[in-house]
């Protein structure tokens, strides 16, 4: 490589051992319960590729801290997520003259909602009762996205869009499934509404039959005491940062690794074969 950085940073759970600098996880978003075949939960799968993985929060650190006592050849800093930054400071969403709906759902073909959820969404958009918006994950199959800009009317809109934050902000309430984006909406203290979710749990709302839908999203308009205390809870397990200074702190974690004030018993592993396949995709073969 021409550029030879200190620190190499990646969303995703696994890189090339052969990048130079500190390898660096900074998560792609948050543990949904999603598993592989083998029962292993995809958000802490260890790959041996990193030397130093920024957590979010303690649900996530407390993980990442036992399987580092366990293999030795990472750090775990606990920084808040970079990604959540442009959310902060939370503030209530400006007024508006009907309750306001984001619908999100996974790609998974297993566990998205959206292509079970459409008929019903397009019948309450059109009684004109809240106003909808409609948002996707990029790799969620085109035919579907498709069936949601044909039913698009003036109480709803597909919004096709990498920068979701700005809808997290303006909704009052989400409809979800099993997405990892429904722990940035709670970060909010707003309830969600999950439709068929694999974990479901005190803070949310979930339901399994779609006739359901309305009553839930009434439901989550006007919460209980009991639902917004394990929203709170929850949220604070996940992100308990609220100053939108967690990329300032994965700088700061990455320079007290560079400096050597974490030094780590073990070395990482050498991966050939992860590695070799890496480089064959890469089509990269220097040392």
């Amino acid at each position: 490589f021409d550029f030879k950085p200190d620190v190499t940073l990646a969303t995703a759970n696994s890189i090339p051992s052969f990048l130079p600098g500190l390898k660096t996880c900074v998560f792609h978003g948050f543990d949904a319960g999603k598993k592989k075949r083998n029962g292993e939960v995809d958000h802490f799968l260890i790959r041996g590729c990193f030397d130093l993985y920024c957590t979010q929060g303690p649900s996530t650190t407390r993980v990442f801290m036992q399987r580092q006592q366990e293999l030795g050849f990472f750090n775990v800093i606990e920084t808040g997520w970079p990604a959540l930054d442009p959310l902060f400071p939370l503030a209530q969403p400006a007024p508006s003259s009907k309750p306001r709906i984001l619908f999100c759902s996974t790609f998974s073909k297993r566990l998205s909602a959206a292509p079970l959820l459409l008929s019903t969404i397009e019948e309450m958009s059109q009684r004109g009762n809240y106003q909808w918006k409609v948002q996707f994950h990029p790799k969620m199959p085109r035919e579907v996205v498709e069936g949601y800009l044909r039913i698009q009317n003036e109480n709803l809109e597909f919004v096709e869009t990498d920068d979701i934050i700005p809808l997290l902000k303006e909704a009052d309430v989400m409809l979800s499934d099993t997405s990892s984006v429904i722990f940035m909406f709670l970060i909010q203290r707003k309830p969600v509404v999950t439709f068929r979710n694999i974990a479901p749990a005190p803070y949310l709302i979930n339901i399994t039959n779609e006739k359901n839908i309305e009553q839930a999203l009434e439901q989550a308009l006007k919460p209980s005491t009991e639902l917004m205390a394990a929203i709170e809870h929850q949220a604070l397990e996940l992100h308990p940062y609220k100053d939108g200074k967690s990329a300032e702190r994965v700088i700061e974690a990455i320079d007290d690794c560079l400096s050597g004030k974490y030094p780590l018993p073990r070395n990482r592993p050498l991966n050939l074969i992860r590695n070799l396949k890496y480089r064959k995709k890469l089509g990269y073969w220097k040392l």
